[in-house]
């Protein structure tokens, strides 16, 4: 059954640090890009990120670019959002969601399925 579980979100004032982890279960993870997703209160879930099978493509959204770093371990079966110089208007839950290729194609939610319950990332002094 096809399955992914986000962690790792949490309290982080300005500035600060988190490393968020999707661990995906039920499907070969190696064989499909996987994106991470935000989504904050009263406003429409954001693509983030996406990362190929093999790790070797990657995008960003413009909001993200130079802060967030997605990384995957295929043996883990574990993908990976490095955020970094997170700002107050990173807050949100944060998802990942699998999609139906192996590249990245673009970072539209509609394009990705099997989402989690997400996990809570706030930025706040």
């Amino acid at each position: 059954q096809l399955q992914l579980v986000e962690s790792g979100g949490g309290l982080v004032q300005p500035g600060g640090s988190l490393r968020l982890s999707c661990t995906v279960s039920g499907f070969t993870q190696a064989n499909i890009a996987i994106g991470w997703f935000r989504q904050a209160p009263g406003k429409e879930r954001e693509g983030l990120s996406c990362i190929s099978h093999s790790g070797g493509s990657t995008i960003y959204a413009d909001s993200v670019k130079g802060r967030f770093t997605i990384s995957r371990d295929n043996a883990k079966n574990t993908v990976y959002l490095q955020m970094n110089s997170l700002k107050p208007e990173d807050t949100g839950t944060y998802y990942c969601a699998r999609s139906p290729l192996s590249e990245c194609y673009g970072m539209a939610p509609w394009r990705y399925y099997g989402w989690g319950q997400g996990t809570q990332v706030t930025v706040s002094s």
